[in-house]
């Protein structure tokens, strides 16, 4: 149920759209780097001679 906004219905969803969207792009990046890491660590171990 939506509440009932008035004038500063825009304005808000805007914040809670921005909000959302910033969220989105700091998990994706946290992602992404992870992989990077995660792929870096096992050529460091393959290197090394550890491979799992």
């Amino acid at each position: 149920m939506m509440p009932d906004l008035g004038a500063y219905a825009v304005p808000v969803l805007s914040a809670y759209a921005v909000s959302i969207a910033l969220i989105v792009v700091v998990v994706g990046a946290s992602i992404l780097k992870a992989r990077r890491v995660r792929a870096r660590l096992e050529e460091v171990e393959h290197r090394r001679g550890r491979a799992a």
